[in-house]
């Protein structure tokens, strides 16, 4: 143990230099005592303040639960990744100005802006515009000494968006809509606009007000505009239902061992896949997880380090923190099966409205279509995602609407894609899904807010996943043609093989 210990800081010496190796560790103590665990705890409270959560069965609220978690660290994670990152950088800069301030003694030297101080290539795609206000002063020793003698002023700008609310509107981005579903005119008439959608905007203008001090990492332009409306209507029964106009993202996350016993190892060694949905149900075989693997491997891992004496007392909570999520993790993936967003289409809803209990809230299960072009994709509300922005589907959805879709290219870029989700629709038990029932259930839901117009039709989804390999069975017997015919009255030879099981005959269950 010493001589790795050893190792590591050769190798951290190596890589930062000695010289900067004191600011690192400084700047990661500081980091760490800045309350990790605090922030964790401010997360889960931020997404479940919102409103009065009657809690219905102990695992549909833990879903809810460990998928917040989940985010919640994976997101703690990348910022830590940035903020390694930013120290980099940092010592980057420290010798790129060092170097310059030595070229400018020898020549004529003209200074570049760098990728991280030059403001008019921000990534969040906000136009930077400068103005200077010259005025005359006093003597150069007393402005010297006068803070406002020479200072910046950054105001940064942004109109909150009205909703979408009218027929017209709507067509604007979807000009196909009125085709497609030709009851909505007659229902749009008695919407209203939902309060959901005035809080995603509170959101985003809170996350923009914490961020605004960093401009390269504050909400971009694209994710501050991504929802167009949401509505509240009602079915001619009465039954709510929920209507958003938004882009699309894609999400990658879930696993069942059931029906696919094998991932890549990029996957399940991955510290961000996230195996989990809030869409599960109980394994209804003994085929494990393959997702357990790597995180019994990042649970040794976490185990080794805080039995290491050079393991600071904070890291130490920390570890202890994740190990115990990790446990519960673990324990989870081996007793209940999730949706896999390669294969299976399902779409996202903010948690905050997950966890609303109320009547116009998509609930998880509940059915849902997704209207793009034209096309009409059946699916179910499968996951929950951050309060600050709508428009996620899993990557099977995506792909089907877009081929060139992946984990990091969203599908439709445009407020052009409408979801419909029939709250309170979802079946009593959930199971492994059924792609055939959820198109019927679709589309009697449709057919009761009037149906599908002329021409237009479900899309009929394929069960992608690898089929499993069918067990060997024994060989019928050959007749042999020189076998005399049974006896008058005797029985018959029975040469008929064996029935197959389902399981064997390698029907998806």
């Amino acid at each position: 143990m010493p001589g790795q210990r050893r190792k590591r800081r050769i190798s951290l010496l190596s890589w930062f230099g000695k010289r900067d190796v004191f600011y690192l560790t400084v700047l990661v103590v500081a980091w760490i005592a800045s309350g990790y665990a605090g922030k964790m705890k401010r997360g889960l409270r931020e997404v479940l303040s919102p409103a009065p959560i009657q809690v219905p069965a102990a695992v549909e609220d833990e879903d809810i639960r460990r998928q917040i978690e989940a985010r919640l660290r994976t997101e703690m994670e990348e910022e830590l990744e940035r903020e390694i990152a930013a120290m980099k950088q940092a010592a980057a800069d420290k010798e790129a100005r060092a170097l310059a301030e030595a070229e400018r003694r020898e020549t004529d030297y003209q200074p570049r802006l760098g990728s991280v101080t030059d403001v008019r290539k921000l990534r969040s795609g906000i136009p930077f515009t400068t103005e200077i206000d010259i005025t005359q002063g006093g003597i150069a020793s007393i402005e010297r000494a006068d803070d406002d003698s020479y200072a910046a002023l950054y105001q940064l700008s942004l109109r909150r968006p009205a909703p979408a609310k009218t027929m017209e509107e709507l067509l604007k981005t979807s000009p196909d809509l009125g085709k497609i579903l030709p009851g909505l005119p007659d229902i749009l008439a008695e919407a209203e606009v939902s309060k959901w959608f005035h809080q995603l905007y509170d959101n985003k203008i809170t996350r923009i007000r914490r961020d605004a001090h960093t401009l390269n990492e504050v909400l971009t332009k694209h994710n501050l505009y991504d929802c167009e409306t949401i509505l509240h209507m009602r079915a001619p029964d009465g039954s709510p239902l929920f209507l958003m106009q938004a882009e699309m993202d894609v999400v990658s996350d879930g696993s069942d061992g059931d029906r696919l016993p094998g991932m890549p190892d990029a996957i399940v060694n991955s510290t961000h896949y996230q195996p989990f949905t809030s869409y599960g149900w109980k394994k209804r075989t003994k085929t494990p997880n393959p997702m357990v693997a790597g995180w019994e491997k990042r649970l040794e891992n976490a185990r080794r380090e805080l039995a290491d004496p050079a393991t600071t007392a904070q890291r130490q909570a920390w570890l202890r923190d994740r190990i115990e999520y990790l446990k519960r993790g673990i324990a989870d993936l081996k007793a209940r099966s999730f949706l896999i967003a390669e294969y299976d289409p399902f779409i996202v809803i903010p948690v905050n409205l997950l966890t609303a209990r109320e009547t116009f809230a998509p609930d998880v299960g509940d059915y849902a279509v997704v209207i793009h072009e034209g096309k009409i994709y059946p699916g179910i509300v499968g996951d929950g995602g951050p309060t600050f922005k709508v428009g996620e589907a899993s990557l099977r959805m995506a792909r089907e609407i877009n081929q060139r879709a992946s984990p990091y290219s969203r599908p439709v870029s445009d407020l052009k894609v409408t979801y419909l989700v029939f709250p309170g629709s979802r079946e009593e038990q959930r199971g492994p899904p059924d792609y055939e029932l959820w198109k019927q259930r679709c589309a009697e839901l449709l057919q009761g807010i009037g149906g599908l117009g002329e021409g237009y039709q479900l899309h009929a989804w394929k069960c992608l996943l690898p089929k499993p390999e069918a067990e060997s069975e024994p060989e019928p017997p050959v007749e042999n043609a020189l076998t005399p015919p049974p006896a008058s009255g005797a029985a018959a030879p029975d040469t008929a093989p064996p029935a197959r099981s389902e399981e064997a005959s390698g029907t998806p269950q």
